[in-house]
């Protein structure tokens, strides 16, 4: 059996796969295991052509994901979610800046900026999560952890009332790891929903 350019048997389907899929060649060697990153873009690109069906091929550009940055990781999951049809949305609570300065011109002609910027505080709640999103009809609240960072005791404290409000709290480090939480979550509801 032949490979095609992406390593899969020339007669496995060209429709789009779960990251689940292996492909085996005729003496069950493993010619290629489809990554987590490469099905969402693939997601991602099968959406693409669907959006903007008179774009050619050859001018489509796939994206480029990271999970190694907090940004990176946040925008694969909202992409994961948005394109596996859940609603999902990235909380921002940062604040804003407010700049309280104003140029001037001295008594010598030189033009100069006096003041300062000042933080305003954000309306938002204290430690919230990264992403919220409702998935399957559930309320799941996502934090976004890269590298070394750790919860502060505002976001224990919104995990808790998440939590015992009847919500889902998922703190998220990997992509792999949200898909591997991403297919028990989706596989317990589907379980609920046939008994």
């Amino acid at each position: 059996m032949n490979a095609n350019k992406s390593g899969a048997p020339e007669s496995a389907p060209e429709s789009i796969l779960t990251h689940k899929d292996t492909h085996f060649s005729e003496n069950n060697q493993i010619i290629c295991e489809k990554t987590a990153k490469k099905t969402l873009v693939d997601l991602y690109m099968v959406e693409h052509y669907k959006k903007y069906p008179s774009i050619p091929p050859q001018c489509r550009v796939a994206p480029k994901y990271s999970d190694k940055t907090a940004n990176g990781l946040t925008k694969m999951v909202l992409h994961w979610l948005r394109l596996n049809e859940h609603q999902a949305e990235r909380i921002s609570n940062t604040g804003r800046l407010v700049d309280r300065s104003k140029v001037v011109v001295n008594c010598i002609g030189q033009v100069r900026r006096i003041g300062s910027l000042q933080w305003i505080k954000g309306t938002g709640t204290n430690g919230t999560a990264d992403i919220s999103a409702t998935i399957a009809g559930r309320s799941v609240k996502i934090e976004i952890k890269a590298g070394r960072d750790r919860q502060s005791e505002a976001q224990k404290e919104y995990q808790r009332k998440v939590e015992s409000a009847g919500g889902v709290y998922l703190i998220v480090r990997s992509f792999d790891s949200f898909l591997t939480w991403y297919d028990a979550f989706i596989s317990s509801i589907e379980e609920v929903d046939y008994v």
